[in-house]
């Protein structure tokens, strides 16, 4: 249920809405690329024997990293990044990428509340790898018309 300009409609919105559904899958070369892209090259990125020297179960994906792809099915729902107002998490557990197999990412985006004055929608983001949640308290509060 979109505005007259795309963007979903806010008195459609009900809380509990699950409006966003994706799946990612991080590889190895994903985690190449995004360090390339951040500059963030720290071994624990690449190097499974760096990772496990400092207590790691193996090569994990940049937080960041974790945190874009969450928040990539709301900005796809609202349909312009400049309606997010504000993104939060906390980072909760690693998302440790195989070398053959990779990870996959589950992100399931539910609205958890409704502003009716700001106009304001606060999406309550649950990211998931190996069955278990990665983020915490994961929120984005979207402005809508």
């Amino acid at each position: 249920m979109a505005g007259t300009d795309n963007t979903p409609d806010f008195d459609a919105l009900t809380v509990g809405d699950v409006v966003a559904e994706r799946t990612f899958e991080v590889s190895r070369d994903s985690l190449v690329r995004y360090a390339g892209a951040s500059g963030d090259f720290n071994p624990i990125h690449y190097r499974d024997d760096v990772a496990t020297s400092v207590g790691l179960p193996g090569v994990i994906a940049h937080g960041m990293l974790t945190m874009g792809l969450s928040v990539q099915p709301v900005v796809d729902w609202v349909g312009d990044p400049a309606l997010v107002a504000d993104y939060q998490v906390r980072f909760t557990r690693p998302v440790v990428v195989d070398p053959a197999d990779g990870a996959t990412v589950t992100v399931t985006a539910k609205v958890g509340q409704l502003d009716a004055e700001a106009r304001v929608a606060r999406i309550d983001l649950t990211t998931t790898f190996g069955g278990e949640t990665v983020l915490g308290k994961a929120q984005v509060r979207v402005r809508l018309a």
